[in-house]
């Protein structure tokens, strides 16, 4: 499973698949770089971790959902 992380960079939004350095979606909001992640993902499997503009992390997000390894609700 592939992993990616939104981070804030400058005054954009990123999409970045970990090992790359060059994101692989940009945006101008947070909403709108969660936005085209989803649509992104929409054909992958893979692990998004969401970050809060300082850089700490906010939450994770599996693409898709009946792929999440956790037994878990959340």
């Amino acid at each position: 499973m592939d992993n990616y992380h939104i981070t804030k960079s400058g005054d954009k939004w990123t999409l970045t698949k970990e090992g790359n350095e060059r994101p692989s979606k940009t945006a101008e909001t947070k909403q709108e770089i969660i936005d085209k992640t989803r649509e992104f993902m929409n054909d992958k499997t893979g692990s998004v971790k969401i970050h809060k503009e300082d850089g700490k992390f906010q939450e994770e997000r599996t693409y898709h959902r009946k792929d999440d390894p956790s037994d878990s609700k959340g």
